[in-house]
């Protein structure tokens, strides 16, 4: 099984489409190397931009050749990307509706070990609450190619949040419907639901197997799009399976858990147990020990669908 960080794919993809359209722009702030652009940078040096460490000033800038005809891409760190610049994401980027694509590297744990300052857990929540901007977490390689192809022709802002560390495949092949604002039903089950984004996936596949194993049917669905929310496939979910838990590499306050007990409140109303970071300080540590200790793993998952089945 594959394991590619998906920034390598953004990479490669807009090197692919870059040499084809020379209004694809790339912007970094000193994160050419953390992003891994400097390929890109190699293969394309009149269409990469590096501002430095400004986040601000990177936001405004994209906007502004969005503004003459460019297609901006910056790839910053997702926390720095997020909560230094929102204040230009808000009003340059979404309130303007210019065409910048927002790529928020190592997001989520993935600067484990640097602790809360480098952590990214607030992202979808302080994003989801702006009016205008899509928000897309994919899942693996497949699944971050298909992202930035549709982006490429997706009028707009967006924000791609995407991890550090290689990851496994979810997908097979490249060979599927990809939509944004279509969440994937990646495994078929009528007793519960679990609903996962981003590097999550994998982790709800796995634990679908797990309770496979004792006798529990799962149903497992990919929400790589967290806005626009695929609303008809989590009701259906509910009243189909009667209960759902969501995963994420996010606190539990305004991520996918949120968006999910929203619709679900209004529409159908069943148990949903949201699974993700307290509401504390994250731990430090390695990604998989900070998982394991926020119970975002198998065993974890698999003890939660336990008891919400009792």
């Amino acid at each position: 099984m594959n394991k590619i960080p998906n920034r390598q794919i953004i990479c490669d993809t807009l090197i692919e489409f870059g040499k084809i359209d020379k209004n694809i722009l790339v912007l970094t702030s000193d994160s050419r190397g953390s992003a891994s652009m400097s390929n890109f940078a190699k293969e394309l040096p009149n269409q990469l931009i590096e501002v430095g460490i400004a986040e601000q000033n990177i936001v405004g800038i994209a906007a502004g050749l969005a503004a003459a005809g460019k297609k901006t891409f910056v790839a910053s760190p997702a926390c720095f990307l997020s909560m230094r610049g929102i204040e230009q994401v808000k009003v340059d980027v979404a309130y303007s509706q210019t065409n910048v694509k927002l790529i928020g590297i190592s997001g989520g744990l993935s600067y484990g070990a640097l602790g809360m300052s480098h952590h990214s857990l607030q992202d979808i929540a302080v994003m989801r609450a702006i009016p205008g901007i899509d928000i897309i977490l994919p899942a693996d390689r497949f699944e971050t190619k298909h992202a930035i192809k549709a982006l490429l022709n997706h009028k707009g802002p967006a924000y791609v949040r995407i991890g550090r560390n290689a990851v496994e495949d979810v997908y097979e092949t490249e060979e599927y419907d990809f939509q944004i604002g279509k969440a994937v039903t990646l495994v078929e089950g009528n007793d519960l639901t679990i609903i996962a984004t981003g590097e999550m996936v994998k982790v709800a596949i796995d634990s679908a197997a797990e309770l496979k194993s004792v006798g529990i049917s799962c149903r497992v669905i990919n929400m790589h799009t967290i806005k626009p929310l695929d609303e008809t496939v989590i009701i259906k979910a509910a009243r189909e399976t009667g209960k759902i838990i969501t995963i994420e590499e996010h606190s539990i306050f305004g991520g996918l858990g949120s968006a999910v007990a929203e619709v679900v409140v209004e529409n159908h109303p069943v148990p949903v147990k949201i699974l993700g970071v307290p509401d504390e300080p994250a731990i430090p540590g390695k990604s998989q020990e900070v998982f394991a200790h926020y119970g975002l793993c198998c065993a974890h998952v698999k003890e939660i669908a336990l008891q919400l089945l009792k």
